[in-house]
């Protein structure tokens, strides 16, 4: 089973994923610039909403201070440790995990304090394992004992969190430690061309114009764009299943993630133009086959001005125009719903059925609890 997730979500002025020079991000598609935010972008916004919703037992860390988050649950466990000596077992746990954490002394002033050691990459564990291997370290500190590397290893495999789950784990120098990612997240294009533009602004001093100083503290430029959005992602339930082991625990990280994902908002210049908005459009399928996008339909992109119309239904128009395509080439969706907000639902007609968007969460985790793998 593969949801497909498929959204319309117009954005006003925002910058809401920049480049390496402050400009807001765009890719050419179908032989015209569009706005373009990444996947990177958006997954982190999904996680955030993960960390500020779930409890934290159900969540993981992606950190390079492994060391001194493992020391502290050491510390808990093995009463007058002192700290050096807890982040120097910590450590050596993550060295007995294999040669794919390669741990060493961060880069610091050679004055300053000794610090603990840290991974050479970003490592993604769920909380649970991060207790499990800390109830390794603290028994064999007691014991006087070697770490069992083969348990090592087992612990992460084991108890991942639901992002874990779903966005996986990558080792590059070692694959028994992978998470194979359950989620796939496209990069959200615009269907329709942009132009950038620029906001030019001045910032006053406050003491200066209090004794009437004339002229600006601060001046720059701003770049910005607008854009009606198609964002796509697909779930993989088979996938996350293998990663949680559990029907129950599938079905709620499914629902979680539709439900964070619509949404979430990358905060990229939030307090500058606050572009808060909720999906336009919100289409669910459900598919037996294989994953699919329908950003074709938004190769031949959307004519933009106000003699044409508003953007967000006619793209409505245009996707599920494109989805009935597909259909009809290549087969149905084994189920499809959806939610529209300022889009008539008469537009999506024919493409399932129309519901709020509270009920359509539920649907997902109805549908992965109910879902039979032997067919």
């Amino acid at each position: 089973m593969f949801i497909d997730i498929h959204i319309l979500q117009s954005v006003p002025p925002s910058n809401i994923n920049r480049d390496d020079t402050g400009s807001p991000k765009t890719a050419i598609y179908g032989g015209v610039r569009r706005a373009r935010v990444s996947s990177q972008s958006w997954k982190r916004a999904t996680r955030k909403r993960f960390n500020d919703t779930l409890d934290k037992s159900e969540i993981g860390f992606r950190t390079k201070r492994l060391s001194e988050l493992l020391g502290e649950r050491i510390r808990e466990r093995v009463e007058g440790l002192e700290p050096e000596s807890a982040y120097a077992l910590a450590s050596s746990v993550f060295k007995a995990a294999g040669k794919g954490i390669k741990m060493e002394p961060p880069k610091v002033d050679k004055k300053a304090p000794a610090k603990p050691d840290e991974s050479k990459y970003l490592v993604f564990l769920s909380a649970a394992q991060l207790e499990s291997l800390a109830d390794l370290a603290a028994a064999a500190h007691r014991e006087g004992a070697e770490l069992d590397k083969k348990r090592v290893k087992e612990v992460f495999t084991a108890d991942n969190s639901i992002d874990v789950a779903l966005f996986g784990r990558m080792i590059a120098d070692d694959a028994e430690l992978n998470v194979d990612a359950s989620v796939q997240v496209a990069h959200a294009i615009s269907v329709h061309a942009v132009e950038q533009e620029f906001d030019y602004f001045t910032a006053v001093d406050d003491f200066g114009e209090a004794n009437q100083e004339p002229g600006a503290g601060m001046i720059g430029t701003i770049e910005f764009s607008s854009s009606t959005l198609y964002r796509f992602a697909t779930i993989n339930v088979a996938g996350l299943e293998k990663n949680l082991g559990d029907r129950a625990a599938t079905a709620r990280a499914a629902a979680a993630f539709v439900d964070f994902f619509v949404r979430s908002m990358p905060s990229g210049k939030a307090n500058t133009f606050a572009n808060f908005t909720l999906p336009e459009v919100v289409m669910i399928n459900i598919r037996e086959d294989q994953p699919v996008s329908l950003v074709g339909a938004f190769e031949d992109s959307i004519a933009t001005g106000a003699e044409h119309g508003g953007i967000p239904s006619r793209a409505a128009a245009k996707l599920a125009r494109h989805d009935a395509e597909i259909a009809e080439a290549y087969g149905s969706a084994s189920a499809c719903f959806f939610t529209s907000a300022g889009v008539s639902a008469e537009t999506l007609a024919g493409r399932g059925e129309a519901i709020a968007f509270s009920n359509l969460v539920q649907q997902v985790s109805n549908t992965v609890s109910a879902w039979d793998p032997a067919g």
